[in-house]
């Protein structure tokens, strides 16, 4: 029976390093980074970012907001509401429209030894996570650069995923899966964009294939994560602007 005046431990062993989730990687890497008094609630808010919060409304502690958030729900949520104060049907049946995934295959975080104050790193990943515009993001990084000096690689990587993020999403696009040999571009149904735009390129690179109806696939050795971020940002504006959205009054 443990007793009030001894020094309690837990240890925390894995089989392999290397085969852990990128979930299972980050939060080992939160509680490493949580040592000072009072941790323990910021190591909760650390894993709120990792995995989003439970059900909002009822009595689970996870549900149908485990892929979601707390952020991104409210932001569907006032979304649905000025749909229907315009007089517009909102669109409950994709919900997650308004998201877009980018993996570059590659750590996306602000170090410890680059931000040390985990108050300060949970404020800019907010804050990167919720822009919606690039100039947001380069103001942001011209902050963090201000405060912490030049990026490390892990950094600029965070920094090109929501870049990539933001000037995706005005294209449909879903999902973005960059690996170091291979990169695919998922599309929404119906994208507002102009087939014929992406059918001639398809035609100008032979690098570039269309896998199915909704992806388009780029087989291209590109072993920096920045230059994965840069071709998918290519390929997009060679698709021209995206068609806006017209509405009825």
């Amino acid at each position: 029976m443990a007793c009030s005046h001894h020094q309690a431990y837990a240890y925390l062993m894995v089989p392999d390093i290397e085969g852990l989730t990128k979930q299972a990687s980050q939060r080992l890497e939160a509680i490493q980074q949580m040592e000072e008094l009072g941790s323990g609630f910021y190591l909760a808010m650390h894993d709120l970012e990792i995995r989003g919060t439970g059900e909002v409304l009822g009595e689970n502690q996870s549900g149908n907001m485990l892929e979601v958030g707390f952020q991104l729900y409210n932001e569907m949520l006032s979304e649905a509401v000025a749909s229907l104060k315009a007089g517009r049907e909102p669109d409950l049946l994709s919900p997650l429209s308004v998201t877009t995934e980018i993996n570059l295959h590659a750590p996306a975080l602000l170090p410890n030894d680059y931000c040390g104050d985990v108050h300060l790193r949970l404020s800019f990943y907010k804050k990167l996570a919720t822009a919606k515009k690039t100039e947001q993001i380069d103001d942001l990084l011209e902050e963090i650069v201000d405060r912490f000096g030049k990026l490390p690689t892990q950094a600029q990587t965070l920094i090109d995923v929501h870049r990539l993020r933001v000037i995706a999403r005005p294209y449909g696009v879903v999902k973005v899966d960059a690996a170091p040999g291979m990169i695919n571009i998922t599309f929404k149904k119906d994208p507002p964009i102009e087939t014929m735009a992406i059918m001639h390129l398809i035609q100008k690179n032979r690098h570039i294939k269309l896998a199915g109806n909704d992806k388009l696939r780029i087989e291209r050795e590109l072993e920096n994560p920045k230059d994965r971020a840069q071709m998918v940002r290519d390929v997009l504006r060679s698709l021209g602007q995206p068609k806006t959205e017209t509405t009825t009054a």
